[in-house]
Protein backbone atom coordinates (compact mmCIF):
# COMPACT_ATOMS: atom_id res chain seq x y z
CA UNK A 1 0.00 0.00 0.00
CA UNK A 2 1.34 3.44 -0.94
CA UNK A 3 1.25 6.11 1.71
CA UNK A 4 0.53 9.63 0.55
CA UNK A 5 1.35 12.80 2.44
CA UNK A 6 1.60 16.49 1.59
CA UNK A 7 4.96 18.27 1.59
CA UNK A 8 6.50 21.35 0.03
CA UNK A 9 8.76 20.88 -2.96
CA UNK A 10 11.86 22.87 -3.80
CA UNK A 11 9.63 25.25 -5.79
CA UNK A 12 7.41 25.79 -2.74
CA UNK A 13 4.26 24.32 -4.22
CA UNK A 14 2.28 21.71 -2.28
CA UNK A 15 2.44 18.26 -3.81
CA UNK A 16 1.44 14.78 -2.82
CA UNK A 17 4.35 12.54 -1.91
CA UNK A 18 4.21 8.82 -2.51
CA UNK A 19 6.43 6.66 -0.33
CA UNK A 20 8.61 4.19 -2.24
CA UNK A 21 11.19 1.70 -1.14
CA UNK A 22 14.40 1.53 -3.16
CA UNK A 23 17.54 -0.58 -2.97
CA UNK A 24 20.99 0.98 -3.28
CA UNK A 25 24.47 -0.49 -3.37
CA UNK A 26 26.17 -0.04 0.02
CA UNK A 27 28.67 2.50 -1.28
CA UNK A 28 25.96 4.64 -2.86
CA UNK A 29 23.88 4.45 0.32
CA UNK A 30 26.88 5.65 2.36
CA UNK A 31 27.44 8.52 -0.08
CA UNK A 32 23.77 9.46 0.16
CA UNK A 33 23.85 9.45 3.96
CA UNK A 34 27.05 11.53 4.01
CA UNK A 35 25.56 14.05 1.60
CA UNK A 36 22.36 14.29 3.65
CA UNK A 37 24.37 14.94 6.82
CA UNK A 38 26.62 17.49 5.12
CA UNK A 39 23.64 19.37 3.65
CA UNK A 40 21.49 18.90 6.76
CA UNK A 41 18.74 17.30 4.71
CA UNK A 42 16.79 14.10 4.93
CA UNK A 43 17.70 11.20 2.67
CA UNK A 44 14.42 11.82 0.90
CA UNK A 45 15.31 15.48 0.40
CA UNK A 46 18.66 14.64 -1.17
CA UNK A 47 17.10 12.07 -3.51
CA UNK A 48 14.27 14.45 -4.47
CA UNK A 49 16.70 17.22 -5.30
CA UNK A 50 18.84 14.87 -7.40
CA UNK A 51 15.77 13.66 -9.30
CA UNK A 52 14.54 17.23 -9.90
CA UNK A 53 17.99 18.16 -11.25
CA UNK A 54 18.09 15.08 -13.49
CA UNK A 55 14.61 15.87 -14.79
CA UNK A 56 15.52 19.50 -15.46
CA UNK A 57 18.67 18.37 -17.28
CA UNK A 58 16.73 15.84 -19.38
CA UNK A 59 14.11 18.45 -20.33
CA UNK A 60 16.79 21.02 -21.17
CA UNK A 61 18.50 18.47 -23.43
CA UNK A 62 15.20 17.67 -25.17
CA UNK A 63 14.54 21.38 -25.63
CA UNK A 64 17.95 21.94 -27.22
CA UNK A 65 17.45 18.96 -29.52
CA UNK A 66 14.10 20.35 -30.68
CA UNK A 67 15.57 23.82 -31.04
CA UNK A 68 18.42 22.43 -33.14
CA UNK A 69 16.04 20.43 -35.32
CA UNK A 70 13.77 23.38 -36.07
CA UNK A 71 16.70 25.76 -36.54
CA UNK A 72 18.04 23.41 -39.19
CA UNK A 73 14.62 23.25 -40.87
CA UNK A 74 14.43 27.06 -40.87
CA UNK A 75 17.90 27.36 -42.41
CA UNK A 76 16.89 24.89 -45.13
CA UNK A 77 14.03 27.26 -46.02
CA UNK A 78 16.30 30.32 -45.93
CA UNK A 79 14.91 31.65 -42.66
CA UNK A 80 17.90 33.23 -40.95
CA UNK A 81 16.35 36.25 -39.24
CA UNK A 82 13.08 37.43 -37.77
CA UNK A 83 12.46 39.37 -40.97
CA UNK A 84 12.92 36.18 -42.98
CA UNK A 85 10.43 34.44 -40.71
CA UNK A 86 7.88 37.23 -41.05
CA UNK A 87 8.25 37.12 -44.84
CA UNK A 88 7.85 33.33 -44.86
CA UNK A 89 4.77 33.42 -42.62
CA UNK A 90 3.08 36.12 -44.69
CA UNK A 91 3.29 34.11 -47.92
Amino acid sequence: MNRVRIFHTIKGMATRAVKKTISLPAELARDLEEQARAERKTLSGVVQEALWKARRSRLRKQFHQLQSYWSQKAKEKGILSEQDLERYLSQ
